[in-house]
């Protein structure tokens, strides 16, 4: 039985592929691996196969027994494959699609690297879009799409062309992408500089930064506004904060966080084991927010969080996306508006693509807290009647919502050091001296303390974390 040898750093990337077959080591083929004597013009429908499944690489100089004969005519072989990567594949994958040279007994051969493609569908140019043209990986070969298969994956490139965040360009000049690189390292993803912009769909066809950039740039001027309002209607307001004019993905943390906050909880310690509760169900509430995050039409304007006395409301526009209805909304079944901001969110960890977020929505609630319109969408949430009782009622209940959950356990400056926090949990040292007025030395005590209290915690590194408001 053939004995795979484990991938090793890049030096002997290559001895990765080869097998101990026969008395000695042999390359051999596999749903990531091809080889090839040479290039022909074959070549092209195995790179559009690994575009179009989950990408792996093509070794030229390498006889299908695995047995190494090298390439002659390097430059000329080189200037085939840049020509079937330019000219023969669409959409054009140049920057998933990469060749290079390595030495392997004594002889030089090729490696093409091919990534997984962003887009739905790949294919051979003077083929377009048939079986002919359309190719995937299955086991160590590729085989020709079907008719079905190419509808449907055609259907959904279609969809990504149509979103307009995609195509529509940034308002904004300063485009930068730091902390979203940031977050999808620490999530284990490999950010490749060059090919980054394309992958997220960043850039509309002209090569112009598009909405998309912007909302997900490190500062933008897109505004998020969480307000509260004083009693049950919006005729006298009590506090506006704005969480925008940052990356959407840090804006969205921050304002999950504030609903954290918020979220009043009684317990009842007569009762073994004692009883939790609060004031929203705070798991849907936050699906809310994900999907008016990414369901919004930001073409016409941002979602917006209201408090009242008796409820929150949680208000996106452009009503349902697409071809949606009433009937598949509730069945959670998943149509994004924004199907490349989706992927983003998705990459990140913090929505599914299957439905999930409505359903749980709907086990808290019911429908009756959906007001579905042409042009909004509004999310009623229904405060919890006894923990608004326990706590008392009246327009200044939920201003002081922080409070009366910490009530007895912070000091004024400790409280002035979580409000703030609360507005930018990204916030320096040096900003937070400013904002508060409290001197560095106390600051740092004061975080100490909060962080003892089980009140704070630091996410991420001194440089690039932020801090989280854990009650």
């Amino acid at each position: 039985m053939p004995t795979i040898l484990a991938i090793c750093g890049y030096k002997n990337m290559v001895y990765g592929y080869k097998i101990w077959y026969d008395g000695c080591m042999k390359y051999v083929e596999s749903e990531k691996v091809e080889l090839k004597e040479r290039v022909k013009e074959e070549l092209v429908k195995e790179i559009v196969a690994f575009l179009n499944t989950e990408g792996g690489t093509i070794f030229i100089g390498v006889r299908d027994d695995g047995n190494v004969i090298g390439v002659e005519n390097i430059d000329k072989q080189l200037l085939m494959i840049a020509d079937m990567i330019t000219q023969q594949i669409e959409p054009n994958p140049q920057e998933l699609v990469k060749p290079e040279l390595l030495f392997d007994e004594g002889k030089t051969i090729i490696s093409i690297n091919v990534q997984k493609g962003f887009h739905p569908i790949y294919c051979q140019k003077k083929y377009g879009y048939s079986s002919n043209g359309c190719s995937i990986r299955i086991g160590s070969s590729s085989r020709a799409m079907t008719e079905d298969q190419i509808v449907a994956r055609y259907a959904k490139k279609f969809a990504v062309l149509n979103d307009v965040m995609v195509r529509l360009p940034a308002r904004y000049g300063a485009i930068s992408f730091d902390i979203l690189s940031m977050l999808l390292r620490n999530r284990g993803y490999h950010i490749h500089p060059e090919s980054f912009e394309q992958n997220y769909q960043l850039k509309n066809e002209n090569g112009e930064f598009n909405m998309l950039a912007e909302l997900l740039s490190d500062r933008n001027n897109i505004p998020l506004i969480v307000v509260k309002f004083k009693g049950k209607d919006k005729s006298s307001i009590s506090e506006r904060s704005d969480y925008g004019h940052c990356s959407v993905i840090s804006a969205y943390q921050q304002i999950s966080n504030r609903l954290k906050s918020e979220n009043i909880c009684m317990t009842d310690t007569t009762v073994r084991p004692r009883k939790d509760t609060y004031l929203y169900d705070f798991d849907a509430v936050n699906e809310v927010l994900v999907n008016a995050l990414i369901h919004n039409d930001w073409n016409i304007t941002e979602p917006l969080v209201c408090f009242f006395e008796d409820r929150l409301e949680i208000i996106s526009h452009g009503g349902l996306p697409g071809n949606e209805t009433k009937e598949k909304f509730f069945k959670g079944i998943s149509n994004p508006r924004n199907a490349a901001l989706m992927r983003v969110f998705h990459d990140l960890d913090i929505a599914e693509h299957n439905g999930h977020g409505i359903p749980t929505v709907l086990k808290a609630y019911g429908e009756s807290v959906f007001d579905i319109q042409e042009d909004y969408v509004n999310v009623v949430i229904p405060f919890n009647k006894d923990v608004l009782d326990n706590h008392g009622t009246g327009s200044g209940t939920l201003n002081g919502t922080l409070n009366g959950t910490l009530n007895g356990t912070l000091s004024d400056k400790e409280q002035m050091v979580v409000n703030e926090l609360l507005n930018n949990a990204s916030a320096t040292y040096e900003e937070m001296t400013h904002k508060t007025g409290i001197s560095r030395r106390t600051l740092t005590r004061i975080m100490t303390t909060l962080q003892e209290k089980g009140v704070l915690e630091r996410v991420g590194s001194k440089r690039d974390g932020r801090w989280v408001v854990l009650k």
